[in-house]
């Protein structure tokens, strides 16, 4: 009886296995977040509060995917050079996702664990009264006493090298209504959207997530972009934006900004955030455009896509479909236009300070240091970074997707960015090796 009930598990396992694989992302470029945050999100305004170790209960550990060996500071390469100028701030900021109680739930992404961190947020907070925080000096010192690095290894033992890209927050034109060049919608959460946690139903299936919808009592994959594009009855719209392709090209983002030049809130500038996606792999339309032999693959970035969309526009919706993956948005306030929008860890990324990655070997809300070059050059780009975000072509050891922050600048460089790079966390030295939860 046992081994019949094993066996009926198994295979209901398999059919929710099946319909993760046509529901889940696979993007190489979009930063998701999680839908469900293990916690609410940390509030950024005020002094950092760190609650004390009794506070943080243990909950079990999350097996890291990494190997870790602790080095000297000194084999960080550019290690002394990097100027900390501002650095303070963000570590402060990053310490209110560190010490947020664990949850234990398995599907989210692995975090940095608390209760490893509690003692040098702590000191930090105390630090950070003092009116020599800021000083890059004193960051340096402070760093190098609490922190030790590590560096992460390949399957092989040496140390892992890895693919470097960009992201960024774009920032497009908009109205809050529809009508003239304004036809292209970015939408919120459809109410009949499902997100499946696996892992209550099934343990073995801890950390899986399925999207879907109902018909009659199945769960079947949702709406592809193309099939979604054909409902009557879809979701509010927050904005409606003037261009496909910079609509597009947000929703691979997963956020932007938007500049509203119509209505009664022209002037104004929104952000909308990743709130949630159909499930659906991402299709490169570079590819599809090569592909079709409509562009030779080299000439297939950003700015030859838009030139093609103007030349074929009644082929733009035809070269959109063929991506089925869609974004759903929220709305957010901006606040400070200095900070972008929030990464997975529930905390504002900082523009060339942030980076996404793969949480089985970095765990979210790390402090490491990134050894990479600019984009599409030789010269270095060497500096502490925050592991603040995540996303689905993040993956493997030393691998990093480099938040350059907002506007076309940014897009330029993020654009063109697709280094060789290495990684160290750089971890409590009280803790041992770099763990989470």
């Amino acid at each position: 009886m046992l081994m019949r009930i094993r066996c009926s598990r198994l295979a209901i396992s398999a059919a929710f296995i099946a319909l993760l694989a046509a529901c889940s992302t696979t993007t190489n470029q979009v930063p998701v977040s999680p839908t469900l945050p293990e916690v609410a999100a940390p509030v950024e305004e005020g002094p950092l509060v760190v609650l004390p170790l009794s506070a943080l209960p243990e909950t079990p550990v999350r097996a890291l995917a990494g190997k870790y060996v602790s080095v000297a500071w000194a084999e960080l390469p550019g290690w002394a050079s990097d100027d900390l100028k501002n650095v303070w701030s963000i570590f402060l900021r990053n310490c209110r996702g560190l010490v947020r109680p664990a949850s234990g739930n398995l599907a989210g992404p692995a975090r940095a664990a608390p209760r490893a961190w509690q003692p040098v947020c702590a000191a930090a907070a105390d630090l950070g009264k003092a009116s020599q925080a800021e000083n890059p000096a004193t960051v340096r010192a402070f760093l190098q006493t609490w922190l030790q690095p590590w560096r992460i290894q390949g399957a092989d033992g040496k140390p892992a090298a890895n693919t470097v890209t960009g992201y960024y927050e774009p920032t497009v034109k908009g109205s809050r209504t529809r009508g003239g060049v304004y036809q292209w919608p970015l939408y919120t959460v459809p109410a009949d959207l499902l997100t499946i946690d696996l892992g209550k139903v099934y343990p073995e299936l801890a950390g899986k997530r399925v999207r879907g919808k109902l018909e009659g009592n199945k769960v079947v994959p949702f709406d592809s972009r193309a099939v979604f594009d054909a409902r009557v009855n879809k979701p509010p719209a927050i904005v409606w934006v003037n261009d496909p392709v910079d609509n597009f090209f947000l929703q691979v983002q997963g956020s932007g900004r938007v500049q509203l030049t119509e209505g009664p809130d022209a002037g104004q500038t929104l952000r909308v955030a990743y709130a949630d996606h159909n499930g659906h792999p991402y299709v490169s339309i570079g590819k599809w455009l090569a592909d079709q032999g409509e562009l030779p693959l080299a000439q297939t970035s950003m700015q030859g896509i838009r030139e093609w969309a103007k030349r074929h526009p009644n082929r733009v919706n035809e070269m959109l479909s063929a991506n089925p993956a869609l974004v759903f948005f929220k709305e957010e306030i901006i606040t400070d236009p200095e900070k972008g929008p929030k990464g997975a860890e529930g905390i504002a990324l900082t523009a060339q300070r942030s980076i996404a990655v793969d949480t089985t070997y970095a765990p979210l809300g790390s402090v490491a240091y990134l050894a990479t070059t600019q984009p599409a050059s030789a010269q270095p780009l060497n500096r502490l970074v925050f592991a603040q975000d995540t996303g689905t072509a993040i993956k493997g050891a030393a691998r990093a997707d480099f938040y350059w922050g907002s506007g076309d600048e940014a897009g330029a460089m993020a654009g063109k960015m697709k280094q060789s790079g290495q990684m160290w966390l750089l971890w409590p030295k009280a803790a041992g090796a770099p763990s989470a939860r």
